[in-house]
């Protein structure tokens, strides 16, 4: 049976321009896209904070995918928002406008039933928040972090100390670069490393996303797809994929487990990037993911005999 996962991060509203078309004020927010991710795999207990301008029905698919809603914060003001602007080059993000609203003053409060979360995951969010609910959670299995450039240029200190306390760092290439001073991707996460996690998946967009766990090297390539519209939320419905399968194991967490744990979150996110905002996730399901992660098989498996 799989076990709860406690994650904790933002909820937003999108507006989305990519060349394939727009979308404007859709659900967005790093713990909405792991939330429907991890969803289709494990218990989900979500810690968050809306404006009283949230509808809540944004939330109904969630709810009816059996996700604790309860750490959801609501306070006095505007919901988080944030609008982005892509080129053909997916990788990279033009920031047209962010507005914190209640974002700016959130402050995780976990029910008393949260702090006994097997499975954490701390979303993008401020790392001495981080570290905060990191350090709350009792009898943590495996606990996991996503940061970004932001915080490695004004909170490194903050930063490093939450990156001790975790199993797991999730971070893009360009970040690990930034965040160990140097051009190789190796290097840098090997330097990350050193600082306690015991792995590091480094996220790189169209093009896959390698994990580094001490010294095992394991290579994801993106799910080949004809059309991409929005690529916003992969890296989340990534992590999502990811922990959702490995909280489903009650034995020994692998190598073997971690790089399926790799491709399923492999599998979730090249559905994310197939709609604008959260609208694929909302209607995938676990056989849509075990169908690709079948396909992954198929396609990254070779032979190894000799060949005459």
């Amino acid at each position: 049976m799989a076990q709860p996962i406690l994650v904790v991060g933002s909820v937003a509203f999108d507006d989305l321009e990519t060349p394939f078309g727009k979308a404007a004020r859709v659900l967005g927010g790093s713990a909405s896209y792991f939330a429907a991710a991890a969803s289709l795999y494990a218990p989900i207990r979500l810690v968050a904070v809306v404006g009283n301008d949230f509808p809540m029905a944004q939330y109904d698919f969630l709810r009816a995918r059996g996700v604790d809603l309860r750490g959801l914060q609501v306070a006095d003001g505007e919901t988080f928002s944030w609008g982005g602007r892509y080129d053909y080059d997916l990788n990279r993000t033009e920031t047209l406008f962010t507005n914190l609203g209640v974002f700016a003053d959130f402050h995780p409060s976990l029910p008393e039933d949260y702090t006994e979360s097997p499975f954490v995951f701390c979303a993008n969010i401020h790392p001495a928040l981080q570290r905060e609910v990191i350090g709350k959670v009792r009898g943590r299995r495996l606990t996991m972090l996503d940061s970004m450039n932001l915080w490695i240029n004004t909170a490194r200190k903050d930063l490093v100390e939450a990156i001790q306390l975790v199993d797991l760092v999730s971070i893009n290439e360009a970040e690990v670069r930034m965040f160990a001073a140097t051009s190789s991707v190796v290097t840098g996460a090997q330097r990350i490393l050193a600082a306690g996690p015991k792995g590091i998946l480094v996220k790189k967009g169209e093009y896959g996303a390698v994990m580094f766990t001490g010294d095992e090297y394991f290579v994801a390539p993106a799910y080949p797809l004809e059309e991409v519209k929005d690529p916003t939320g992969a890296g989340d419905s990534f992590a999502g994929g990811f922990m959702g399968f490995l909280a489903q194991y009650e034995g020994t967490i692998t190598p073997a487990v971690l790089h399926k744990a790799v491709i399923h979150g492999s599998a979730v996110a090249s559905f994310t990037v197939e709609q604008f905002g959260l609208e694929r996730l909302k209607h995938l399901t676990r056989a849509d993911v075990e169908r690709r992660y079948q396909e992954f098989i198929r396609f990254t498996h070779f032979e190894t005999e000799h060949i005459e």
